[in-house]
């Protein structure tokens, strides 16, 4: 069974993801240049596109990272925010660089950016690999977006359902069957 068997339509291409994650790496080893910036991965949807993100980075960074829990095993943010594992390092004084899979309501992303502001960061800068503009609840954006989507429940490269579907190497539209399935 092939991991495409629950994806509607592929929406960005593995090339179309490699092609942009250089030239974000390179925006922000420009901008970056001197600053060592500490990278800071949301886990687990964001690690794919993290790991290749700091690789395209040429550049001295420091990684760190975070676990936060809003999603389940739903299509919808619970709007409840667990942070599952917290930094490690201290943010006083440094140039960090929050890399998140996707923003949908941005109610998550914008809890965790409050939490590290009030950690005296020198900038904090938010990086992300999907903009769902359409569904953002709160005012927040990111300063690096990858790529702005439709309103579409996607999964592939880190994204999942229900912890499936991370190892794709594509961004797909899963289909709508799959998670409207009744028990």
């Amino acid at each position: 069974m092939s991991l495409y068997n629950d994806a509607e339509s592929i929406l960005i291409t593995k090339e179309m993801i490699a092609d942009r994650v250089r030239e974000l790496g390179a925006e922000l080893s420009r901008q970056y240049r001197d600053k060592n910036p500490l990278m800071i991965c949301v886990l687990k949807g964001s690690v794919v596109f993290f790991s290749d993100l700091i690789r395209a980075m040429d550049i001295p960074l420091e990684i760190e990272f975070m676990a936060i829990s809003s999603y389940g095993n739903s299509i919808r943010s619970s709007g409840e925010v667990k942070v599952v594992k917290d930094t490690d390092k201290s943010l006083e004084n440094r140039h960090v660089i929050l890399v998140e899979d996707i923003i949908d309501t941005g109610l998550t992303l914008s809890y965790i950016k409050n939490m590290l502001e009030r950690r005296a960061p020198a900038s904090l800068k938010i990086c992300a690999l999907l903009d769902k503009p359409d569904r953002l609840q709160v005012d927040i954006e990111a300063d690096y977006v990858g790529f702005k989507i439709p309103n579409k429940f996607v999964i592939g490269y880190g994204l999942d359902y229900a912890q499936k579907y991370r190892n794709m190497p594509d961004v797909c539209v899963l289909n709508p069957k799959i998670y409207n399935r009744q028990p």
